[in-house]
């Protein structure tokens, strides 16, 4: 069946079609065959997903078709009609290069912003049209302070990651931008799950919405080869270095439980010798981005995360995910090491646990109903000082491999055998297009 008939069967405009063509997408996931046609017909959403399933596909595309099909009356500056809100700037810019992938073959225009950079830029923007605007809630308070935002507009309403919203603290922010919307209008929300707290949210911005779900929460549990090392706390950096040199991984997910704790931890492994850097909240959109990229291309073998900082980076076939802290919360240790099973991929995920994270461990083997393997600590390692000459993993180029080390935060898993891709986000920018061979599926 053709990338053309696959999607045209959802009743998408054929200006998108031709973009998915393009992009080498064919075969919708199963949040989109889902959410696509409840958003098309004006319903409002409250959706399952997390990111790698497809959402940011799932409500881009019905979004642009509406929009296409039925172009504003009057256009006035600064007046979006649709606001997707995310919780960070990373996967702002991501959904925003989606909804340009997918809208180029329209006359939809956007705006992305978020905080962390010169405001200046964005209130130029917001003086011509813009019909849809990707923000982080922070930063929109901030225009709409400024008065340099009108939201009266509005026709729909996007929360994407609204649990991580919560988690972040930005209820109050949420409560304060939904008395400034219009009461007509259309809502989706997407979480990773249906929390009380998220049904709660739910409950004071949908109306009588429809609800959706993919079941893969734990599917990619199984398609991770997972292990534990016991370890006490203070000998982990150690061990971590002793093992990401000896085994000479090349791109490696690092998770920590703090900023702090990326912050050393990444430290450590520069004075080992190991191409590392930390991401999370405190670092500079600049210095982010960055590290993002570095890691993305393969000139950084290692990076350091918390779990906030990570929402939403899909990296095509990373390898290996290292949980150096295991989350207190369970469904987060899913959401970590399914980074390394993208689109029926393989992968490795390796916890260090001290005694006192054991209850984390048994949290987590309740949720996914399966034990974690055990394993004995490397032969070779005695704790102590490494030496700053010990050798470096080889780095391979981004053109290296199976997966070409472009990461998508809400982007399409690239990892499978070819002829099977998924849409979804990109990164926000221009220059790292990885060759396309037959694709079939949009993941966000």
């Amino acid at each position: 069946m053709s990338t053309n008939q696959m999607f045209s069967g959802l009743g998408l405009d054929d200006r998108l079609v031709r973009a998915l063509s393009e992009e080498g997408y064919e075969k919708p996931t199963p949040i989109q065959m889902q959410a696509i046609p409840e958003v098309l017909a004006g319903r409002d959403l409250l959706a399952a997903a997390q990111t790698g399933t497809g959402k940011t596909a799932g409500f881009a595309l019905p979004i642009l078709h509406k929009l296409m099909s039925s172009p504003a009356k009057a256009t006035a500056p600064g007046a979006p009609r649709v606001l997707i809100l995310t919780p960070t700037r990373e996967l702002a810019a991501q959904v925003h290069e989606s909804v340009v992938t997918y809208g180029r073959h329209g006359s939809v225009t956007s705006l992305v912003m978020f905080g962390g950079v010169n405001i200046n830029p964005q209130i130029s923007a917001l003086r011509k049209r813009v019909d849809v605007l990707v923000a982080t809630p922070g930063r929109l308070l901030d225009h709409v302070g400024q008065k340099t935002l009108d939201l009266s507009k509005l026709e729909i309403l996007v929360l994407d990651e609204a649990d991580r919203m919560l988690d972040m603290g930005f209820i109050r922010d949420i409560r304060k931008i939904m008395t400034l919307l219009p009461r007509a209008r259309q809502n989706l929300l997407f979480s990773a799950t249906f929390s009380d707290e998220i049904r709660e949210l739910a409950k004071g911005i949908l109306t009588n919405p429809v609800e959706v779900s993919v079941a893969v929460r734990n599917a990619t549990a199984d398609r991770v080869e997972q292990k534990v090392h016991m370890v006490d706390q203070s000998l982990k950096r150690d061990l971590l270095s002793h093992i990401i040199r000896g085994s000479g991984w090349h791109q490696v997910l690092v998770f920590t439980r703090t900023k702090h704790g990326a912050n050393r931890l990444a430290e450590k492994l520069v004075k080992d010798g190991l191409s590392a850097a930390a991401i999370h909240g405190n670092k500079s959109q600049s210095a982010r981005t960055k590290a993002l990229e570095g890691f993305k291309t393969g000139k950084l073998s290692v990076l350091v995360a918390t779990d906030i900082a990570a929402r939403g980076l899909d990296i095509e076939q990373l390898p290996q995910v290292v949980n150096f802290e295991l989350p207190n919360i369970p469904e987060d240790y899913v959401h970590r090491i399914g980074r390394t099973a993208r689109a029926g991929a393989h992968g490795q995920a390796l916890s260090l646990v001290d005694k006192d994270e054991v209850k984390y461990l048994k949290a987590i083997e309740r949720l996914i109903k399966q034990p974690i393997v055990q394993t004995a600590l490397p032969d070779d390692w005695t704790p102590g000082p490494v030496t700053p000459e010990a050798p470096r993993p080889p780095m391979r180029s981004h053109r290296q491999g199976q997966g070409q080390g472009r990461g998508q935060g809400s982007g399409p898993a690239r990892g499978q055998s070819r002829g099977a891709a998924t849409p979804g986000a990109r990164p926000h920018t221009s220059s790292s297009r990885p060759q396309r061979s037959t694709r079939a599926r949009p993941t966000a």
